[in-house]
């Protein structure tokens, strides 16, 4: 297994490359952001261990890159930061794990090993449908060039749908997951706000399929 550790701090950088050479992997070391999104790029590796603070471009626009350019390379995040919405956003951004500084080396390998044995499957950073774009990191909707502003149900019933675009999803299925639970909801919720989307966004990207739910156009 190669691995590319991305850490401009050079004795945490050292230390995990000995130690994961001590565990059998081959390790490239990069110390700042323009350097490891290149070798991230070309290189071939099964993971990659990213700090957020680099010189030249953070890791959060590292990953976010790789994430554009539908490059699915594992990332175990790395960061002083520790609030969770510091945490939140590196997941966002589209890394698959994130570890605080100062962290448990054998923590830090057991999510190693658990990333790379869930290999790379692609999950997009940015979903699309059409010329329909949601980023769930920016919070941001927009169909072609024009931005959508949407509110808090709104955008999540449209995150679910775009997340199952082309499947027919049921009404309950979509109360169960974007209204919340135990909260007594009318039963015409659905229709109501499927009718605010389909004002906003267009008639033609949301399909009723009668007597089976809805389905977004792909």
């Amino acid at each position: 297994m190669r691995l590319l550790v991305v850490e401009d701090e050079a004795r945490l950088a050292t230390a995990l490359q000995r130690g994961l050479q001590a565990e059998g992997f081959v390790v490239d070391v990069a110390a700042d952001g323009p350097t490891g999104l290149d070798m991230a790029r070309h290189g071939g590796y099964d993971a990659m261990i990213l700090d957020v603070m680099l010189p030249g471009l953070s890791g959060y626009r590292v990953v976010r890159q790789l994430r554009a350019e539908e490059h699915w390379l594992p990332v175990l995040m790395l960061s002083a930061k520790d609030g969770e919405y510091d945490q939140a956003d590196g997941l966002d951004c589209g890394a698959d794990d994130y570890l605080t500084k100062p962290f448990s080396y054998v923590v830090l390998l057991a999510r190693l090993r658990a990333l790379l044995r869930r290999g790379a499957p692609q999950r997009p950073a940015v979903l699309t449908a059409g010329e329909l774009s949601l980023d769930p990191a920016r919070r941001r909707v927009t169909r072609g060039d024009t931005e959508v502003e949407l509110t808090a149900r709104e955008y999540a019933l449209l995150e679910y749908l775009m997340r199952r675009a082309g499947q027919v999803v049921s009404k309950t299925e979509l109360l169960d997951h974007v209204w919340d639970a135990g909260v007594e909801t009318a039963p015409n919720a659905v229709e109501v706000y499927v009718g605010y989307l389909r004002r906003k966004l267009g008639r033609d990207l949301l399909e009723t399929i009668r007597g089976a739910g809805y389905r977004l156009a792909t």
